[in-house]
């Protein structure tokens, strides 16, 4: 042979092994570093199943569940899996709909990026425990079909809705801002605690891995389950209320709007809240139903949605009167000896001048008389000479320092309850009146005397009102109110509230400042605007209000209870109530007795109380 030929059969030689080599070298790394068509294999025979965690139960502060979870089932169907000779007419029966809705539940915009034909997509929701029995055994003939247990809420009392809020499912919004955490189908807490509470309660999702055969069909778990990842439990949440105490406000205030709010001073655990009127939570329950339920309470006019114990902004009527009282004392306006005369009117200006009524009684009156006799005479012109104190010509000042104090009890901001939606109220200060009267001639104090009464431009929640009912009976000092007491993990592991709910919070008024004021209360219910709620055990210290409306006037009370040491504070505030002492007062004092005491106990409190439970105060007339 050539050297000729002896190099050509040398370089194909060379050439053959070289691309051996290269063959070997990248089915090597095929088969042993690259995972891709391993991946892509597994793809196509291994699924990924989400598994739901369940929902965290929420319960009482004495531990009675008041909400828990219900199993249904969402019917997830792989479009690529599906066997196009499956029999559609047996597997429409036993869902119990019909083929317009098979061929509609299967048909989504494939170009939208929502849906893709080779991940699991939700063909039926909500299916009810029966619904799926029916189906369950069937499964198996219908390649691509499977089920996915989902919880839903159940409410064991018809009572605490706006407490406790709903679930609903997440929007394209909540998904895109979640990083991954919501995908398109879940729930999600919506309003009250179930909102507020929504990451402590949900859990985490997990993923369970099944091997599937060419038809789509469930074999087997995938490596014996080991790759499974558990999902885990939401936290359990123990509320502060007590459920016995809100269903027992919830039937005084039926056929009534308003709210009640109670809470215990010397924590700020809230024991009863509600806005009136409300709804059975079970209404809203994930199902059929919902969406009709939904739109027959938004189209009430009576407005059950509308939170009434945080959302409605009120005048509060006299009971303002006893932060003006305080004020003035740490500002040495007055002291505890001094006395104001009142011929039952106010009469701020020359004789002829506009006189501004007052209750009938006795003509001379310091300020714990006052407080009782809820004397206007005397806070008109009490609060004018806060407003005034550094000169009438430079109200500003004045009322500046005023709300400063306002601003220490918690009023005209947001008082941080673990609850969505609260306002903050008002406290009208001296750059709102420039701006009002900027064409009138500017403000003085006589302008705007009605904030001395709580009346004119002041507004207050009514939970701000028992918050400040609860500071009143602490002499000064309180806890943000809160919803939360605790919260429970899978290992029962107690966890507590946030740290700002433990802190004490204090105001800049002498506490020796409260006794006038507090007398004053305890004799308002002994004697004075609101005999109604006296208990004769129970010595109870409230104020009565009396709020200008352009129709009926509303009728509110606040209180705390006992006089010393105080366990429970409360505001009661009813539209179109009328006098304060008529309704909210009797129906203040019948909380505080039930709740001290566990029962209403003798004949004429029994009367008062079937009073109280049968008044209509509302329209029945629904549109």
């Amino acid at each position: 042979m050539s050297d000729r030929f002896s190099n050509r059969y040398q370089n194909i030689l060379a050439l053959f092994l070289i691309g051996t080599l290269v063959l070997m070298g990248k089915a090597a790394h095929l088969q042993l570093i690259d995972d891709t068509y391993q991946v892509k294999g597994n793809n196509i025979a291994v699924d990924e199943i989400t598994t739901y965690p369940s929902r965290g139960f929420i319960t009482d502060r004495k531990g009675e569940i008041i909400v828990y979870n219900n199993a249904m089932y969402d019917l997830m169907v792989t479009y690529k899996q599906i066997n196009p000779a499956m029999d559609t007419a047996k597997f429409c029966e036993l869902l119990e709909i019909d083929k317009a809705t098979f061929i509609k539940n299967l048909d989504k915009n494939w170009r939208s990026g929502r849906f893709s034909k080779r991940k699991p997509f939700v063909f039926l929701k909500q299916l009810s425990a029966h619904r799926y029995t029916k189906i369950q055994e069937h499964l198996y003939d219908f390649p691509g079909f499977f089920p996915q247990l989902r919880n839903v809420r159940g409410y064991p009392y018809p009572n605490a809705a706006h407490v406790l809020g709903y679930l609903g499912e997440v929007n394209r919004k909540q998904i895109d801002e979640s990083d991954g955490i919501y995908a398109l189908g879940d729930y999600i807490g919506q309003s009250g605690l179930e909102y507020q509470y929504e990451n402590q309660l949900r859990g985490e999702k997990g993923v369970k891995l099944m091997l599937k055969d060419k038809f789509g069909r469930e074999v087997e778990a995938y490596d014996g389950g080991n790759a499974d990842i558990s999902a885990v439990s939401g936290n359990n949440l123990i509320t502060t209320l007590d459920i016995d105490l809100q269903i027992y406000c919830e039937e005084l205030m039926k056929n009534k709007r308003g709210s009640i709010v109670a809470l215990e001073p010397e924590t700020g655990e809230i024991l009863t809240m509600l806005s009136a009127p409300t709804y059975n939570p079970n209404l809203l329950v994930i199902g059929p139903n919902r969406g009709s339920n939904y739109n027959y309470l938004n189209r009430d006019s009576l407005e059950p949605f509308f939170d009434r114990s945080v959302m409605a902004k009120y005048p509060p009527g006299s009971i303002f009167k006893t932060i003006v009282g305080l004020v003035a004392l740490e500002e040495e306006i007055v002291s505890t000896d001094y006395r104001v005369t009142c011929p039952g009117y106010y009469q701020p200006g020359k004789a002829n001048s506009r006189k501004f009524g007052c209750h009938q009684h006795e003509r001379s009156v310091n300020l714990s008389k006052a407080i009782k006799h809820s004397c206007n005479t005397y806070f008109f012109r009490t609060f004018r000479d806060i407003v005034d104190q550094y000169g009438e010509s430079i109200p500003q000042k004045g009322l500046g320092i005023f709300n400063e104090y306002l601003t220490e009890f918690g009023l005209g901001k947001p008082l941080e309850i673990d609850y969505p939606r609260e306002k903050k109220g008002n406290n009208p200060t001296p750059k709102y009146y420039d701006k009002i009267y900027k064409n009138d001639g500017g403000w003085n104090s006589g302008k705007i005397m009605s904030v001395g009464i709580g009346q004119g431009e002041v507004e207050m929640t009514t939970l701000q009102m028992a918050n400040l009912a609860a500071i009143l009976g602490n002499r000064g000092s309180y806890r943000l109110p809160h919803l939360a007491k605790a919260f429970e993990d899978s290992e029962k592991t107690m966890i507590p509230p946030p740290a700002k709910y433990q802190k004490i919070q204090q105001v800049s008024v002498n506490a020796a400042h409260f006794q006038p004021i507090i007398d004053g209360m305890e004799q308002v219910v002994l004697s004075g605007t609101a005999k109604q709620a006296y208990i004769e055990d129970i010595s109870v210290c409230g104020k009565t209000g009396t709020s200008q409306n352009a129709g009926k006037d509303h009728s509110i009370f606040f209180a705390f209870a006992p006089k010393e040491n105080p366990k429970i504070a409360i505001a009661v505030y009813i539209e179109n109530g009328g006098f304060g002492g008529t309704y909210a007062a009797p129906i203040a004092s019948l909380v505080i007795e039930k709740y001290l005491k566990d029962s209403i106990r003798t004949p004429k409190r029994k009367r008062l109380e079937e009073k109280m439970l049968t008044a209509n105060l509302v329209d029945q007339t629904k549109p």
